[in-house]
């Protein structure tokens, strides 16, 4: 016993001298962390949802502060804010369809409409004509698609008397020697505080919650960081409610080393799976369709089918998730542009989509062929190839000798036949000593992105 006792409390010195220079909130190990977020990493396709106010002008969701209206010009908005349309079950019906499995819905946007019924404030979708806590019935209609869901909440409110005007607000002076005037009755002490009864309702009174996305810190002059916010206090009682949640990381917390759960790169590509003190992190890449987070009627940016399918794919091909976004309409339908989109995915992920659930970035081993992304399953030691750009007759894996036991379509489970050098010719034909060639049939095969599903002998 005696010797089990030191070599238990070797380990536990061995342990705490290599997370010495790490600051952490919590006691929880790297492998606790990645029991945690197992579920995450393994679905890697999620629905963002901004939806709000900003429904009505349909002309982005940071329209009051482009355009810095007033909070009585803004006001017709929610006395006209009626989305008789309304069904999360459609929603949800769609989200599945298109092989997302988890959801994350604005509860509160910076402009500080709350869809959910809150009992610190009058400015909520149950006090507008159409009367009903909508998160409630969101909730509702995704869980019972079997989807996991999330709330985004905004730190940030243009409409709370308390909250300092900053730079972002979108009552923000055109001089700065004016903020301290503007200022001069707001008190962020109770904001703050404001901020927590809420984010409490949120984790107390929809029972699961899977995911908080908590939106956003901007430190300097005339900015906020995780003091204005009291982020401390805020995640040790968002672990306390929710202690399996996933929390994304922009409370400005980057001093320690579990202030937040992932990194999130918003509308734009990583070039590489991201890392933080030489380790890799896990991270989401939040999406849009267009131009917009919020409906847009006049938006006319919008990726095609094959280019989403490349952002999933490439996401997952470096370790990553993709939340992509639908902004609803003022009366509660998804806009047209954004259902052809997700039915085109839809369409893929239907055959497809065993390259991306529980799929990540591909050992170096493996070589990646020129015009293709790789995604690759630990699990079942499978590589997919997923052909971006369709390639003549002859597709070359460089490298791939011994590598492949058996090689197949996967969209229809064909088989793929391949040959490797041997004896006169092979230096004619291109390949290396060590390549394998891949016989594909001419004609391209009725999907957006071709996969070959490898299994691998090693």
């Amino acid at each position: 016993m005696k010797r089990n006792a030191l070599l238990l409390m070797f380990s536990l010195l061995l342990t705490m001298s290599a997370t010495s220079q790490e600051k952490r909130l919590f006691p929880e190990t790297p492998e606790q962390k990645e029991k945690r977020l197992a579920w995450w990493t393994n679905d890697r396709f999620g629905m963002f949802i901004h939806w709000g106010l900003y429904a009505l002008p349909a002309r982005h969701e940071w329209v009051k502060n482009r355009e810095q209206i007033s909070d009585s010009a803004y006001r017709k908005y929610f006395e006209y804010f009626n989305p008789d349309l309304y069904n999360p079950r459609e929603w949800a019906k769609k989200a599945k369809a298109a092989g997302m499995k988890y959801a994350v819905i604005t509860t509160k946007h910076h402009d500080g409409f709350c869809l959910f019924d809150s009992k610190f404030t009058d400015y909520k979708a149950t006090n507008t004509p159409i009367k009903k806590d909508l998160i409630k019935e969101w909730v509702d209609a995704f869980r019972a698609e079997g989807l996991k869901i999330g709330f985004y909440y905004s730190l940030i409110d243009w409409h709370h008397p308390d909250f300092t005007i900053d730079r972002t607000h979108s009552a923000r002076p055109k001089n700065e020697t004016d903020y301290e005037v503007l200022n001069k009755n707001r008190d962020m002490g109770k904001y703050r505080t404001y901020l927590s009864n809420q984010v409490k309702e949120l984790l107390t009174n929809y029972g699961k919650v899977d995911i908080l996305w908590l939106d956003y810190s901007y430190p300097g002059k005339y900015g906020k960081d995780h003091n204005d916010w009291g982020s401390v206090d805020l995640i040790k009682m968002v672990r306390k409610l929710q202690p399996g949640i996933i929390v994304n990381d922009r409370l400005d917390l980057k001093e320690y080393a579990d202030g937040g759960d992932f990194v999130t790169p918003e509308q734009y590509k990583v070039a590489a799976w991201p890392t933080e003190n030489g380790k890799r992190v896990p991270w989401e890449t939040c999406q849009t369709f267009s131009g917009s987070w919020g409906y847009y009627r006049d938006e006319t940016s919008w990726k095609n089918v094959q280019q989403l399918l490349v952002l999933l794919i490439e996401s997952v091909s470096k370790g990553g998730n993709l939340l992509l976004n639908v902004g609803p309409t003022a009366r509660g339908k998804f806009d047209h542009r954004a259902d052809d989109a997700l039915s085109g995915m839809g369409a893929w992920m239907e055959y497809n989509s065993r390259a991306i659930y529980g799929c990540t970035q591909a050992p170096e081993r493996y070589a990646r062929p020129e015009q293709s992304l790789l995604t690759y399953n630990p699990s079942t030691k499978r590589l997919y190839v997923h052909l971006v750009d369709y390639p003549l007759q002859n597709f070359t894996l460089p490298g791939y000798k011994g590598k492949v036991k058996y090689a197949q379509f996967l969209h229809d489970g064909s088989e793929i036949r391949f040959t490797a050098p041997s004896g006169y010719g092979y230096k004619t034909s291109g390949l290396g000593d060590g390549d394998l060639n891949l016989s594909l049939p001419v004609q391209k095969p009725p999907v957006a992105i071709p996969v070959i599903e490898l299994i691998m002998a090693d």
